[in-house]
Parts: C-alpha cells; sequence; structure tokens
C-alpha cells in the first residue's frame, strides 16, 4: 500500500484542522490570494482547511521550514468592498509619504527604501 504524502490529514487528526500538501486541495477551497483574483473576500468566515509544504527558501536555523496557507470555502466568500474616494484619496496621501524624502522634503519619484530612510541623492551626495 502507498504512504499518503507527509501532510495528507484531511479529518484533522494530526494537525487539528483538514491538512493538504500542495496543488492537493479539494476543489471548492481557495486561499485569501485566489480568492482576491476571482474579486472575492473571506467574509469572515473560518479557516476550513490548511496546505502546509515544506520551503528551504524560508527555513531558519531551529525552525522546520514548513510554510501554511489558510483555505477558505468560496461558495460562503463574499464579495470584495468596492474602493470609495474616501479610500482612495487616503491611500495615495500614504503613498505619497512613503515617496518624500525626509531630509529635503521632495518627493523621489519611487518608495523610499528603508534602509537608507532618505533619498539616494541625500544618502550618497558625493556620488
Amino acid at each position: 500500500m502507498a504512504v499518503p504524502p507527509r501532510f495528507w490529514d484531511p479529518r484533522g487528526e494530526r494537525f487539528g484542522t483538514p491538512t493538504y500538501p500542495w496543488n492537493l486541495a479539494p476543489l471548492g477551497l481557495a486561499t485569501r490570494r485566489q480568492l482576491r483574483e476571482q474579486g472575492l473576500r473571506p467574509g469572515g468566515q473560518d479557516v476550513v482547511a490548511q496546505v502546509l509544504w515544506h520551503s528551504n527558501r524560508y527555513r531558519r536555523p531551529g525552525t522546520p521550514g514548513i510554510r501554511a496557507a489558510h483555505l477558505y470555502e468560496i461558495g460562503q466568500a463574499k464579495p470584495v468592498r468596492p474602493m470609495t474616494p474616501a479610500k482612495t484619496a487616503a491611500l495615495a496621501k500614504a503613498n505619497a509619504a512613503r515617496r518624500t524624502c525626509p531630509a529635503c522634503r521632495r518627493d523621489a519619484g519611487y518608495v523610499i527604501p528603508a534602509s537608507l530612510g532618505m533619498c539616494i541623492p541625500c544618502a550618497y551626495p558625493e556620488a
């Protein structure tokens, strides 16, 4: 008899919630990103299941490197709320603040790198 995949637990006995390996989740379930692509949002529903997979990219010393994605029922998802003029204005203001250099107070035309804390001409004046 074949051994089931490492993260195969459709009844939730080992992991507490139904768990599926990468690409083996049943139809009708989707992650937040997948819902968003369809113009939907979870809409307050609880997590129905999860997908687990092993990732060396996110493994740090002392951690197992296991990633998780929560799954929601597509049938219970609600449409994404439309963007209001107030939200649009607030988002534009927040993005403008991210582009404004605190040293020279000019709009850099790009998001200021957090590592520098200022625009590139202010961070490297001799260059």
